[in-house]
């Protein structure tokens, strides 16, 4: 069983930063990949950055360069740094991991992007 939980949402303006983490329970944190997701209003969840058990990272288009997806293996967490947000990165942002075939999600956090 696996117990995911994110903080660090909030409201910030566009061109500012928010740092989202995720804590994580159960055993073998260090071997799974971690990934961020996000759901918009009305919008399908789609996946924001991945980073491997090996530190390996993947970012969807939209946010590279922008977005740093990083863990903490001896605290079981894992983070995602975002600078330069825009109106359009605004959603519930949600951690996730696949741990023994099934997948587990976090309850979410919301960042609104908004002057």
């Amino acid at each position: 069983q696996v117990q995911l939980v994110e903080s660090g949402g909030g409201l910030v303006q566009p061109g500012g930063s928010l740092r989202l983490s995720c804590v994580a329970s159960g055993s073998s944190f260090s071997i799974y990949t971690m990934d961020w997701y996000r759901q918009a209003p009305g919008k399908q969840r789609d996946l924001v950055a991945s980073i491997s058990g090996g530190g390996a990272t993947n970012y969807a288009d939209s946010v590279k360069g922008r977005f740093t997806i990083s863990r903490d293996n001896g605290k079981k967490m894992v983070h995602l740094q975002m600078n330069e947000l825009k109106l359009e990165d605004t959603a519930v942002y949600y951690c996730h991991q696949l741990y023994a075939a099934l997948h587990y999600w976090g309850k979410g956090t919301l960042v609104t992007v908004s002057s």
